[in-house]
């Protein structure tokens, strides 16, 4: 997928209504105040030669630093969520929103920006050593993320 198409996807994420149940598609998973994309992903690493993965890691973070150099443009600095505190809640059993218990065992960190009463993110990272490396993005109403950190006030310019 292109960053054109990445941009594409997230906008209509942000424009699509939230199902009254949670949904998996092969892209992604949608429910109650959320929608998760996938919106890159790298080759399966459990056979891959260790200077294949390391360049399919860069890939991987090339592919979200575009993805956020131009959400940036439209948006703003965004804010920055280190999901340690989520996957280690996850991690005890305890309750955990979402969609950051789906993306907390994905991505280590979000880039976060909250536009037109939506709470718009994009991470990168891989659900394990050997699983591919992924580019997320998730949109989830205003309300549902309130207690999420984030820019405080809402950018909504597009």
């Amino acid at each position: 997928m292109t960053t054109g198409e990445q941009l594409a996807a997230i906008d209509e994420l942000r424009g699509r209504a939230f199902p009254a149940r949670r949904q998996r598609s092969a892209q992604g998973e949608s429910g109650p105040g959320f929608h998760v994309v996938r919106l890159w992903a790298g080759a399966p690493m459990w056979d891959a030669d260790p200077a294949d993965a390391a360049e399919i890691r860069e890939d991987c973070a090339a592919a979200l630093t575009a993805l956020t150099a131009l959400l940036s443009l439209r948006w703003g600095e965004p804010g920055v969520l280190d999901l340690a505190g989520p996957l280690e809640r996850v991690a005890m059993g305890l309750p955990v929103p979402p969609p950051l218990d789906i993306l907390s065992g994905l991505v280590p960190r979000l880039h976060t920006w909250r536009t037109a009463g939506r709470w718009v993110a994009v991470g990168a990272g891989q659900g394990g050593p050997e699983q591919p490396c992924q580019v997320l993005a998730a949109i989830a109403e205003e309300r549902a993320a309130r207690g999420f950190p984030g820019p405080p006030r809402d950018v909504s310019r597009r």
